[in-house]
């Protein structure tokens, strides 16, 4: 634990592609990040950040957890009490990677993960207004939700960023369309046929999502150390990068952990499911854009159809 000097104040600032949670704006209590890639989330009260921190510390020492499995999960560099973003005065923060840092203009979708977000310890009040979001939104019907999204669009466009009632909104179309325009150029408001041209390379490959989402399904179809509810998977890339044909790896990370729970040797279903979900929408995307360009090969590869003069149309 430590204190920050009234100097290291002035660095702190609102994180830009912050998509969910709560945020520092207005006078009210958020994250902040600073320029040297850390992102300081409050300690939520009832004893949750209490638990988050616990988590980070008991999973950074926990030598069950393989280490190609670490790599999906920010690294904590402990707590820190700070100024709070709403003026109320010190506050205990949970000092993390900035995970977004090294982006310049990130496309991220946060996606919570399973069909249960509540936990079997919260009370029933939690339990009930957990259960009704879940049933309005597609976390029932899917085993997951889209909960914040932010999607780059070029330099005139700027991003994309719908509000929270909107996203909330989703339907199982929404969701599927999303998938969609995450990885498309032509992925401006109002256009329904997104070309899926970045899908390929961003969902597809030996590095791409979906390995990486079949790396994390085959290290949950075996441990029972944790139970991951209302987690999310943050998916993230840097478009203009791929949109200006340069290297962009996509990534995703594991965040919030306030109710994670011991798996007391029993498999995490709830949290398995979703992401065997998740994997199956993204595995159409990328099936559907790679028929599309089969198809759009042949066409342009079609032989021209020719006159008795010898001239080819």
């Amino acid at each position: 634990m430590s204190i920050a000097h009234s100097s290291f104040y002035n660095m702190l600032k609102v994180p830009e592609h912050q998509v969910a949670g709560h945020l520092a704006v207005d006078g009210k209590l958020g994250p902040l990040v600073d320029d040297s890639g850390r992102f300081y989330k409050p300690l939520q009260g009832d004893g949750r950040g209490n638990k988050e921190l616990a988590f980070y510390e008991s999973f950074s020492s926990d030598t069950r957890v393989p280490d190609h499995i670490r790599k999906y999960f920010p690294v904590c560099y402990g707590s820190q009490l700070l100024e709070a973003s709403n003026g109320s005065g010190l506050l205990h923060h949970l000092v993390l990677q900035d995970i977004v840092s090294s982006h310049r203009n990130p496309s991220i979708m946060d996606v919570k993960i399973g069909s249960r977000t509540w936990y079997p310890e919260a009370s029933d009040n939690y339990i009930q207004k957990c259960l009704e979001k879940d049933r309005r939104t597609t976390t029932v019907s899917l085993g997951f939700r889209i909960a914040g999204l932010q999607l780059y669009e070029g330099k005139e466009s700027g991003y994309w960023r719908p509000g929270r009632k909107e996203v909330q909104s989703f339907t199982v179309y929404n969701v599927r369309s999303i998938l969609r325009r995450f990885v498309s150029s032509n992925s401006s408001i109002g256009n329904e046929n997104s070309d899926c041209s970045f899908a390929p390379s961003i969902y597809g490959g030996s590095a791409g999502i979906l390995e990486q989402l079949l790396e994390l399904k085959a290290w949950f179809e075996d441990q029972t150390i944790y139970h991951f509810h209302s987690c999310s998977l943050l998916i993230f890339f840097d478009k203009e990068s791929v949109s200006k044909g340069s290297a962009s790896v996509p990534e995703i990370k594991l965040i919030d952990f306030a109710h994670v729970v011991e798996g007391k040797g029993v498999i995490d279903h709830n949290f398995l499911g979703g992401l065997c979900s998740l994997i199956k929408f993204v595995s159409e995307v990328l099936s559907d854009s790679k028929e599309s360009s089969i198809k759009d090969r042949v066409e342009s590869e079609k032989p021209g159809i020719c006159t008795d003069n010898g001239n080819c149309q």
